[in-house]
């Protein structure tokens, strides 16, 4: 069985199918149709709910979107939906600044608005615009405007008021303490079920007796298998309480990031290390995906469009794989075969991931080329990453993403860069190079002749941020 609280009620459940989204278990187990549907795939921000779990002595508040959290997820937690803010008839200030700014026309967007404008106000301490268009930016709205929203925000940030959920913080967090997972859960309706191991022991002998078994972390992309094609996942295994596999340490010579940590909590390790991993990392998608998502299921899911992947391969990051009792680590880069097919076998997972630490003569950046800002699948995401020692090229590792069927590193043009000296006519004949290590396929988001060519002219991009300013301006005309 599982336990979790719905607001302060206590909720067990044994027998649920574990392919219930935590969206349809609110509108059609508890009556609740303040949460919304409206694209069952995590990009509008409509079914946008509040999970908060104990860190601590305290509870951290976070948003998700539920149209991509199973039931499962919950154990252990508190659920939060916009039903729960209004209190003893009076409206939660961050619904009320919304009323007070006109932040809603026809209101099918509103709950979700609501419950990320009462997120913001949960984990900050005033108005900040940057912190606030952050934590909206997975929220839709097709008629007010985001003006009288933003307005909602500051007011709702300047005015905070506490609440009841300030008022029964420390009964809360005696339920969830109470409710801790302290061995295997597991939901079991017959024909479906979802085991919840605490140990990466106990998940690699649950996964040796189920290998047909899907791993679910945060679900973002697996969910989608149920909401958008209606497929029936028979057996899950759900790894967000195996606190080993949810930690950040920075070591000597690598950060070592579990592989069930949410992006949000690997953000301040790369952003520190790499700042632009964390600009990518800005733009990755929505606050409520980055809440979910981890960064081992962005490289287990082997899309050759995953942002992530080509910034690890260029950072020569290497990953830990485990089938039993069994380890083996291997280059990220070694981990790709073909469209959605790895070296991974059967029964085997990846554990955690090693991301080496910045040296001091290496230049890295990252560039992710998509349609709109934020909250969007890139067309191309490349990454560089170079050691340049007295005007030549020592080393060199690139990735792309979006170039192939695969995220890749870009073999010729390395060896075109390597030896060479630094200066315009080598990056031309890098550029060139790019065309003998891809030939990228046309899809909706862009055509081969677009992406070959935006990745050309990203490296030279990334030749020109390193020039000094009196070279840019002679470059710049050359290119």
């Amino acid at each position: 069985m599982i336990q979790f609280l719905v607001n302060r009620e206590l909720r067990t459940e044994r027998d649920l199918d574990p392919n219930v989204t935590v969206l349809n278990y609110l509108r059609e187990h508890l009556a609740k149709p303040g949460t919304k549907e409206g694209c069952a795939s995590g990009d509008c921000g409509a079914c946008t709910v509040v999970v908060g779990e104990l860190e601590g002595d305290r509870i951290r508040y976070r948003t998700l979107n539920s149209c991509l959290t199973f039931v499962s997820s919950l154990h252990g937690k508190q659920l939060i939906s916009v039903e729960d803010l209004k209190h003893k008839g009076q409206l939660h200030s961050v619904q009320q600044a919304m009323v007070d700014c006109h932040g809603s026309q026809c209101g099918f967007c509103t709950p979700g608005f609501v419950m990320s404008l009462f997120a913001l106000q949960k984990n900050s301490d005033g108005y900040d615009k940057a912190q606030t268009l952050e934590a909206l930016a997975g929220n839709l709205c097709r008629c007010t405007g985001y003006r009288p929203i933003i307005d909602a925000a500051e007011q709702a940030c300047c005015q905070k008021q506490p609440d009841q959920f300030d008022a029964f913080e420390a009964q809360t967090v005696a339920q969830l303490q109470a409710i801790a997972p302290r061995e295997t859960a597991e939901l079991n309706s017959g024909d479906k079920r979802c085991l919840v191991p605490l140990t990466v022991a106990d998940l690699a002998d649950f996964y040796t007796a189920n290998p047909q078994a899907r791993l679910l972390a945060g679900g973002t992309d697996l969910a989608l298998e149920v909401t958008q094609f209606h497929r029936e996942l028979p057996v899950m295994i759900y790894v967000g309480h195996i606190d080993a596999m949810k930690r950040v340490e920075i070591g000597p010579d690598f950060i070592e990031i579990g592989a069930a940590t949410a992006l949000s909590d690997c953000y301040s390790a790369l952003a520190r290390e790499y700042p632009d991993f964390g600009e990518l990392l800005h733009r990755f998608a929505s606050l409520q995906i980055r809440n979910q998502g981890t960064l081992g299921g962005n490289i287990g899911n082997a899309s050759p469009i995953g942002d992530a992947p080509p910034l690890l391969i260029a950072l020569g990051a290497k990953i830990v794989l485990r089938k039993g009792n069994q380890t083996r680590t291997l280059p990220l880069d070694e981990y790709f075969l073909d469209y959605k097919v790895t070296v991974r076998q059967e029964a085997e997972f990846i554990e955690k991931i090693l991301v080496p630490r910045a040296r001091t003569n290496q230049a890295f950046r990252a560039y992710k080329v998509s349609k709109r800002l934020d909250d969007d699948i890139s067309a191309v995401c490349a990454a560089f990453n170079l050691v340049i020692e007295n005007g030549v090229v020592r080393e060199a590792r690139i990735a792309f993403g979006g170039m192939a069927g695969i995220p890749k590193r870009a073999a010729a043009c390395e060896a075109a860069l390597v030896g060479a000296a630094w200066y315009p006519g080598v990056i031309e004949r890098a550029c060139e190079a790019l065309a003998q290590d891809f030939t990228p396929l046309s899809d909706f988001r862009a055509s081969k002749e677009y992406r070959l060519l935006t990745a050309q002219n990203l490296l030279r991009k990334y030749f020109l941020e390193l020039q000094a300013p009196e070279v840019e301006t002679r470059v710049t005309a050359y290119v």
